[in-house]
């Protein structure tokens, strides 16, 4: 009885050897990462990334480069870009191919050597949906590129919102502060005079109670203010108590309708969440592609030898194919199908309504200017007669109480002017936001032919 075992010379182990360590040297390997104990955001803005002092008080522009660099979710969003890339890397591969054998030692009979069987093969099927299955993969990583920009470029426009919250209620708090202190002071004087009994309560009652509403609006305004200071922090990795130094003031609100208009024509190429939706559509497309080509018999390609008991051999093509009588990937099919379409109505709903709220806000910000050309003669008439009315009262041909209210209502009038600009300045941000205005014209994952 002879056995194959004479068939593995040194050379022949020597070169086995070497083809194992070559496989093995491409195989990953594992480290472990434990998880930190603790944790706690930056207490100070000279620990963030890109800081630099010289730009302090910061604008916008500076703002949203630390935001960029330093939100915790866009830092933990870059490991959504890694696993994507590795799911393009895993859906792109070729298959292996399958190598197949068997030893059959002789027990008893006429023969006199020992069976074998030996076989190698590849899945076609899995070959012939490698193109669309790449095409998809590749869609699907881009796909998710453009999102992740997409939280980007919201990201920076909520700090955008935040710096003209903060700005513009900084310059309201000044002014509310001003008409809290001449209210005060008058509240002051008529508290007196009460005490002396030189005047009754009665007839200082509204007078009281303007320096009350004041004070209560004057403690909203520093709420809020906290609020969105402290919102501001926590998109830049900061302490909540970290107030991050701000411009006293921004440029007046500028729009170009006309400009923002034709933006909103091609934001199809511009706003990342609108190229996403084209890359996942064109990814599910891809996959339906594929899904039908897997609908045919699961065919694998290969070659076989075998060796008897009396040293018998032969050798030739091997076929192996399912008989699809139950399943044809009908399943898959629908499902593929029911998500591109699910895919097609979601993007052109929310090209169909990216337009419409680009109108609602021009058509917004078109009101809120002809309100600041209204307001802006009378609050300079306001503005006047409060001078006006200090000079007076500072010569004695006016009491306290009549230049108070001159005065006030001249700040009144200026912060209605303040939260007019406000909301302008917002709707320029949100329209900015809408129409992808500073993104590239065209983005690298762009669709061609969409």
């Amino acid at each position: 009885m002879s056995f194959p075992f004479k068939l593995f010379r040194p050379a022949k182990l020597a070169c086995v050897g070497a083809l194992a360590a070559t496989l093995l040297a491409g195989c990953a390997t594992y480290q472990a990462e434990p998880l930190p104990e603790q944790a706690a955001s930056a207490d100070s803005l000279t620990q963030l990334h890109g800081y630099d002092s010289a730009t302090s008080p910061m604008d916008a522009a500076a703002v949203e480069r630390l935001v960029l660099l330093n939100n915790p979710d866009l830092r933990t969003a870059h490991a959504r870009h890694e696993a994507a890339q590795a799911q393009r890397r895993q859906d792109s591969v070729l298959p292996n191919p399958v190598i197949g054998g068997s030893v059959g030692y002789l027990m008893s009979g006429p023969g006199d050597a020992t069976a074998w069987t030996a076989s190698i093969s590849e899945d076609i099927t899995a070959l012939i949906t490698l193109k669309p299955r790449r095409e998809a993969a590749k869609a699907s990583a881009d796909a998710v590129d453009a999102g992740l920009l997409w939280e980007q470029w919201q990201t920076v426009g909520k700090a955008r919102l935040l710096v003209i919250d903060l700005v513009e209620q900084a310059r309201l708090i000044r002014w509310q502060q001003q008409a809290l202190d001449l209210l005060a002071q008058r509240e002051a004087r008529l508290t007196k005079a009460i005490g002396a009994g030189t005047m009754e309560r009665i007839t200082t009652a509204s007078d009281l109670a303007a320096a009350a509403d004041a004070r209560a609006n004057l403690n909203d305004l520093q709420r809020r203010q906290l609020d969105q200071q402290q919102q501001l922090a926590a998109l830049l990795g900061l302490k909540p108590e970290v107030v991050v130094p701000l411009v006293e003031s921004l440029a007046a609100p500028t729009l170009d309708a006309d400009a923002i208009r034709q933006q909103a024509d091609s934001v199809r190429h511009r706003r990342p969440d609108l190229v996403a939706l084209q890359l996942g559509y064109q990814a599910q497309d891809a996959t339906l592609r594929a899904a039908v080509l897997s609908q045919f018999p699961a065919l694998s390609l290969g070659y076989a030898a075998s060796q008897d008991n009396s040293r018998v051999r032969n050798g030739g093509p091997a076929v192996t194919f399912t008989l699809p009588l139950f399943d044809r990937n009908q399943g898959n099919i629908a499902v593929a199908r029911a998500s591109r379409e699910q895919l097609h109505i979601e993007y052109t709903t929310r090209l169909a309504t990216s337009r419409d709220d680009v109108d609602a806000l021009l058509a917004q910000y078109a009101q809120l200017e002809q309100q600041r050309q209204a307001l802006t003669p009378a609050a300079a008439d306001a503005a006047r007669a409060a001078s006006q009315a200090e000079a007076a009262w500072h010569a004695g041909l006016l009491d306290l109480r009549g230049y108070v209210d001159l005065d006030v209502a001249s700040i009144n009038r200026q912060m209605a002017l303040i939260a007019i600009e406000q909301a302008m300045l917002e709707q320029q941000a949100a329209l900015a936001l809408l129409v992808g205005r500073g993104m590239p014209v065209s983005l690298d994952q762009d669709v061609i032919g969409s």
